[in-house]
C-alpha cells in the first residue's frame, strides 16, 4: 500500500481522491491552507494519517509545508491538486508580489516538487483550458499585460502540464504525469459544469497508486484514465527549460536536476 500526499484536499476533487485512496487501503496525508480548514478535513476524513497546514499563496508557508511533509519521510506519491480557478476579475497579488493564480497553481507545486523528498510518482492537475495557454515563459506575473482571469488560469494549467513533463524528462526514476479532471460542478467549476463529478477524481488516484501498465508511465496526459495529446508547447523541451528557469527566478528555489 502507498503513502500519498494530496494538496488542497479539504473539499472537492482532492477530498474525493483522498477518500477513494483510503477506501483502497492506502495511507493519505491531507493538506489545508489554514488550521480552520484543517479541522474540517480531520472531521471529514478521520482516517487521514495527518493533515498538513500551509497557505500555498505564500512562499514562506509553502517552503514550511515541504519541511512538514519531509519530517514524516518520503511519500510514494504526491498529487498536486490544489488550484485557483478562472473567475478572478482583477489581479490579486500575494504577499510575495505574485499573481494569486500563478502562486497557487504553479509556484507552489514547483516549490514542493523541488523541496520535498522525491516520491516515486507525481501527479499534476491541469485542465482542458491548458490548450489555450500561452507557451511563453515571460511575464508569468502579468506585469506587462492587461489582466485576463481566464487566460491567467489557462496559462497556469499549461505550466502545470509542462512542469509534469519536464520532471518526467529530467527525473527518469519518477513517474510524472498530468491530467484534466473535466469541467465538473465543484466550487471551482461552478454548479452548471457539465462533466461527470463521479469520474473526476478517479484518474489522479489511479495515477498515484495503480499497477495498471497504462498508469505506470511517465510524461503523459490523461482524461478519465485515457491518454490524450496535450498542448504541443508543453512537450517542447526548450519551453520546459525556459519555464523551469523562470520558476527558479521567481521562487529562488533551484530545480534539482540530478
Amino acid at each position: 500500500m502507498a503513502r500519498v500526499f494530496i494538496t488542497g484536499s479539504t473539499d472537492g476533487l482532492g477530498l474525493a481522491a483522498a477518500r477513494l485512496l483510503v477506501e483502497q487501503g492506502h495511507t493519505v496525508t491531507g493538506h489545508a491552507r489554514n488550521e480552520r480548514r484543517a479541522q474540517q478535513l480531520r472531521a471529514r476524513l478521520p482516517e487521514a494519517e495527518a493533515v498538513l497546514v500551509g497557505d500555498l499563496s505564500s512562499r514562506k508557508q509553502t517552503v514550511a509545508l515541504a519541511e512538514q511533509a519531509n519530517a514524516g519521510g518520503p511519500f510514494d506519491a504526491v498529487i498536486h491538486n490544489a488550484g485557483i480557478g478562472y473567475r478572478e476579475r482583477a489581479k490579486i497579488t500575494t504577499e510575495d508580489g505574485h499573481a494569486h493564480v500563478l502562486a497557487v497553481n504553479v509556484l507552489a507545486p514547483y516549490i514542493l516538487t523541488c523541496l520535498m523528498h522525491r516520491p516515486r510518482r507525481l501527479v499534476y492537475l491541469s485542465s482542458g483550458m491548458h490548450q489555450g495557454g500561452r507557451g511563453d515563459a515571460h511575464d508569468l506575473d502579468w506585469e506587462r499585460r492587461p489582466w485576463n482571469g481566464a487566460q491567467a488560469y489557462a496559462d497556469s494549467k499549461l505550466y502545470d502540464a509542462t512542469l509534469a513533463f519536464a520532471v518526467a524528462r529530467l527525473w527518469p526514476d519518477v513517474l510524472s504525469n498530468s491530467l484534466e479532471p473535466g469541467w465538473v460542478p465543484t466550487k471551482m467549476g461552478g454548479p452548471g459544469a457539465p462533466d461527470d463529478i463521479a469520474q473526476a477524481h478517479i484518474t489522479q488516484a489511479w495515477l498515484a497508486v495503480s499497477d495498471d501498465p497504462k498508469a505506470t508511465v511517465s510524461g503523459r496526459y490523461f482524461y478519465h484514465q485515457k491518454e490524450l495529446a496535450p498542448a504541443s508547447d508543453s512537450l517542447d523541451t526548450s519551453f520546459q527549460d525556459d519555464l523551469l528557469a523562470t520558476l527558479e527566478e521567481l521562487t529562488a528555489v533551484p530545480f534539482p536536476r540530478s
